[in-house]
């Protein structure tokens, strides 16, 4: 049996959608279907129904997931055991990161970094959802965690800076929040600061979004200072309630400690963001004077 059929296989077991197999495995989705059709014609099994809403395990199929994520189990370790071997600094580095900004802080200073080595190529993913590093969808990975909250034992982590955020508005004659989609998450923000009592509007899926609602007049927010103190239409609110709620943490897979390449990005985007710390801890230049504008820590999820 080809490796590469079961690749496919557990691909759409997994979403049930020729589309959405092709688009996790970068591949089209006529691909997934021919390749689990030769595969069923091979093992002379059906192993999908197919019906309007999708593809369907049949019996043969779910007795088939278990064995093939053994089979893709064993070759994700014996992939980073070899992986984690290579001493040269070059080949690519697949690298996913929880939003933009943060992607775009990392990526102004690797710029040096892949001038000096040529023969490493990026392969960046910005990505909310946490990606599996064990069957290596990612080799680096920049995630948030809760404060307090460390990686998996299989994974080697470095906190690298706060995730502090704070109130933002681009136009103070506003008296009403802008919310997230997450609208428990986005209480649990709000009620902790001096504009508790105002009323919340709206409902914005990402960070992108809040940000770009904010800066257009529609209300306040609460944002991590690595975007707020960023944008030039933004300034903080007199009473911005700065607050410590996550970390940023660079976590790798232990099998990877020692390749060459993911070793040398993991030390340059260690330092380039630690080098950042004033701005991730809220105290850039720009930011509103005043004890009531001081970091203060409390145990509260990220933001969305």
């Amino acid at each position: 049996m080809d490796w590469d059929d079961v690749r496919y296989f557990l691909a759409l077991a997994r979403t049930g959608s020729v589309r959405a197999a092709g688009s996790a495995l970068s591949v089209s989705h006529s691909t997934v279907a021919r390749r689990v059709e030769a595969l069923e014609e091979r093992l002379a099994v059906r192993l999908f129904d197919r019906s309007r809403d999708g593809y369907t395990l049949t019996g043969a199929g779910q007795q088939m997931v278990p064995r093939a994520e053994r089979v893709e189990a064993e070759i994700a370790t014996l992939e980073r055991e070899l992986l984690g071997q290579d001493e040269r600094l070059e080949g690519p580095v697949s690298l996913t990161c929880c939003d933009n900004y943060v992607a775009d802080i990392v990526l102004q200073d690797l710029r040096p970094f892949v001038a000096q080595h040529a023969g490493i190529e990026l392969r960046f993913t910005t990505d909310s959802r946490s990606f599996d590093l064990s069957r290596r969808e990612a080799d680096i990975a920049l995630r948030t965690l809760p404060r307090g909250q460390q990686p998996p034992e299989h994974l080697i982590g470095k906190r690298l800076v706060p995730m502090t955020v704070a109130t933002y508005t681009a136009d103070r004659s506003v008296d009403r929040w802008v919310a997230y989609s997450d609208r428990k998450a986005h209480l649990l923000l709000a009620n902790g600061t001096a504009y508790a009592d105002w009323p919340s509007w709206g409902a914005f899926s990402c960070l992108e979004l809040m940000e770009r609602a904010v800066e257009s007049g529609l209300g306040i927010a609460m944002l991590p200072t690595y975007v707020g103190d960023r944008s030039d239409r933004l300034r903080r609110m007199p009473h911005a309630d700065p607050r410590h709620v996550a970390d940023l943490w660079l976590v790798s897979h232990v099998d990877l400690r020692d390749n060459a390449r993911l070793r040398a990005t993991r030390a340059r985007i260690s330092a380039a963001l630690g080098a950042r710390i004033d701005l991730f801890e809220g105290r850039c230049a720009d930011a509103t004077g005043g004890p009531e504008n001081a970091p203060r820590s409390q145990d509260e999820p990220p933001v969305p």
